[in-house]
């Protein structure tokens, strides 16, 4: 039975989006009858809070994932130590890192690129060049890669010139029971939300500027979750007047969040740069309207069951704002488009999609005059 090693060191309970996927993706794969079996390496953060949806064996790996050097040391040389010892025969990071170098091979989930894309956008600038170089040796020593949108596969060629024909484009789905039922009867006519984090690709600013372009006897009402702290938005609603019409919330609990879904008029995703939009899906999977953000992945996401304005605009937000708050039949195809859409994404079929990305890894090592296949020659190569 092979035994795939998953790298946990990035979960702590802090990494939104890329956590979600490894929790989602090994609870699914728990519930399937696979010739696989895996082994979990944890950081201390992820060991304290509970690792009961991991469909095997955790492993507390003494390593802090908060702690940026101390998490950075373990994903370049303990990971690969740690595989060996469990005899595993395939290592997987889900994100987007890899030990410096591995004897058996290794299989990365990219989720972007938004490093090497978009560096203006990020937070963290001081990291910037030391996240890229990780990134470039997670792709050399890759025997095959996972990325969650096509525009996402393109970044990966662009940027790491990595083969075409090993790389497989696996879309994500809404996290299951997300939502709950977001029964909660008639949908408010004039109740818009956003949400996320503050950091400058979500791009929320432009959100809350475009409530300043509607005029006040047509300005629906707007709730924007997700902050940490002083908010940095505060004081552009100050500066417009928009308390009024304005809420922003922090993190909220998640009967809260049931409630916004399931009672809103539409969700406003205004992503500059992302991989994927999983609120879209599952807000489309509730019959939450969408206005999303015009960008390649967005449009990749919401296909025709969305409305878009131009990404980064306020005055075009407003617009779109305007002509859905006034418009209940378009609310209502929106509503029908969006579950359409939301349908033909699943868990399911990520992970039947991860299955044959394992397999593929595991043939290239057997097919190996060697038995270690291409990634012991990447090795010696470096």
């Amino acid at each position: 039975m092979p035994r795939v090693f998953v790298n946990l060191l990035q979960s702590t309970g802090t990494k939104g989006g890329i956590e979600i996927y490894a929790r989602e993706l090994y609870a699914q794969l728990g519930r399937m009858d696979t010739e696989f079996e895996y082994v979990g390496y944890a950081s201390t953060e992820l060991i304290k809070q509970g690792v009961d949806w991991f469909p095997g064996h955790v492993i507390d790996s003494g390593i802090s994932g908060e702690n940026r050097l101390s998490w950075a040391l373990g994903e370049l040389f303990s990971v690969s130590r740690a595989a060996r010892a469990a005899g595993a025969d395939l290592i997987h990071g889900p994100a987007m890192f890899a030990p410096l170098r591995s004897s058996i091979p290794v299989v990365v989930s990219f989720h972007d690129l938004l490093y090497f894309s978009h560096p203006e956008l990020m937070q963290t600038k001081l990291f910037t060049e030391p996240v890229k170089w990780m990134e470039r040796r997670a792709a050399k020593t890759s025997t095959r890669v996972m990325t969650i949108s096509e525009y996402s596969a393109s970044m990966i060629r662009k940027y790491f010139s990595y083969p075409d024909d090993r790389i497989d484009v696996i879309p994500l789905a809404g996290r299951v029971n997300a939502l709950g039922d977001a029964s909660y009867g008639p949908r408010a006519s004039d109740l818009f939300l956003a949400v996320g984090q503050r950091s400058p690709y979500k791009n929320l600013e432009t959100v809350v500027r475009a409530w300043a372009h509607i005029p006040p006897e047509s300005r629906p009402r707007l709730v924007v979750t997700g902050s940490h702290g002083d908010d940095p938005l505060a004081p552009i609603v100050a500066e417009h007047s928009l308390e009024q019409w304005v809420e922003l919330k922090s993190w909220i609990p998640v009967e809260e969040l049931h409630e916004l879904f399931g009672t809103a008029t539409a969700l406003i995703d205004s992503t500059l740069a992302s991989g994927f939009s999983m609120p879209t899906l599952e807000a489309m999977s509730v019959g939450l309207p969408v206005l999303l953000a015009d960008t390649e992945v967005l449009r990749e996401v919401g296909a025709d069951a969305a409305d878009y304005f131009t990404a980064g605009s306020p005055v075009d937000l407003a617009r779109a704002v305007t002509a859905l708050y006034s418009t209940p039949e378009r609310r209502a195809a929106l509503t029908a488009l969006g579950r359409e859409r939301a349908s033909h994404f699943s868990w399911e079929r990520v992970a039947v999609g991860t299955l044959e990305t394992f397999r593929r890894a595991l043939t290239a090592q057997h097919s190996s005059p060697s038995g270690r296949g291409d990634q012991r020659r990447k090795d010696e190569a470096q």
